[in-house]
């Protein structure tokens, strides 16, 4: 799947928004992609997720133990993403800031990808 393709899935959502926004980061955008509104369409999501699992496995040699995506944003696309992966979805959770790993444990020497919305 290439970026127009990516795109056509979050115009047919209504998921591309224009106007004048302020990023988390500070920084202004004339665009804002409002992923939830892709997120709430499996079939949009399952297309966008298998295109994304196709891409990992294309990039990455051997096994994928975790897909690993942060609470709440990211449920939903490392979820769809580990099905295709054929590998168990876990997910962190903001603390003071940071992602933790709070209701899983990750062996050491485990293979993770990490799914980020």
């Amino acid at each position: 799947m290439n970026t127009d393709e990516v795109l056509g899935i979050f115009r047919e959502a209504g998921a591309v928004l224009e106007g004048h926004f302020i990023l988390t980061s500070g920084l202004r955008s004339p665009v804002f992609l409002q992923k939830a509104r892709v997120f709430m369409h499996a079939d949009k999501t399952e297309r966008l997720c298998k295109a994304l699992a196709e891409k990992i496995r294309a990039a990455v040699s051997g096994r994928i133990d975790y897909v690993v995506g942060p609470a709440i944003g990211g449920l939903i696309p490392a979820y769809e993403t580990s099905r295709h992966l054929g590998a168990p979805a876990i997910w962190v959770e903001r603390e003071g800031g940071e992602f933790r790993l709070r209701r899983f444990e990750i062996a050491k020497g485990s293979r993770v990808v990490i799914v980020e919305d």
